[in-house]
């Protein structure tokens, strides 16, 4: 299974593309940041992450997207650019028909690190160490992304089996 994970932001969008299947050791496909540039209207800065994540999806396919959801902060400008950068996210999983899963960032970090209050340092490390890198992917964005895609490939499955037991639970019984 090939994993897009998305670290929304809207000035720097961390993007990184694993690769894995059970049993084996996940290898990195690609990693990269979309960037934006502050002196950019809103509008045209939004247009450049969609345009620069459909051309992630369209040139390495993958199968799933993982995006970091979005969690109210003190700063609702960040917040507010960033929830807006994850949507553009699943707008491209859907125009695709690719499955788009969220992971919080603790749930993220959890699955990296073996424990949910990490800092960044300590995630890049052990994206590195997982991935048999030299060294972290730069800037923490992309490393987050990157973790983003390893976090799915473990609990994505387990999750997206949970979901549409929900989900068929809900429409037997009527229930949203």
């Amino acid at each position: 299974m090939r994993v897009l994970g998305v670290d929304p932001g809207l000035t720097r969008c961390g993007v990184g593309v694993v690769e894995g299947q059970t049993g084996r050791s996940p290898q990195l496909v690609d990693v990269g940041v979309i960037r934006t540039s502050t002196k950019t209207d809103h509008a045209h800065r939004l247009l450049e992450i969609e345009q620069g994540l459909d051309a992630w999806v369209r040139r390495l396919n993958p199968d799933a997207i993982a995006v970091e959801r979005v969690f109210a902060q003190h700063n609702m400008m960040t917040v507010t650019g960033t929830a807006q950068a994850a949507g553009l996210a699943m707008m491209v999983a859907a125009r695709y028909d690719i499955q788009v899963a969220l992971h919080t960032p603790t749930e993220v970090k959890a699955a990296i690190t073996g424990y949910g209050g990490a800092d960044k340092a300590q995630v890049g490390a052990m994206v590195a160490r997982v991935l048999r890198l030299p060294e972290a992917p730069s800037p923490a964005d992309a490393a987050d992304a990157v973790a983003l895609a390893v976090c799915h490939l473990w609990r994505g499955g387990a999750t997206n089996r949970y979901a549409a037991v929900v989900q068929a639970h809900a429409a037997k019984t009527g229930r949203r």
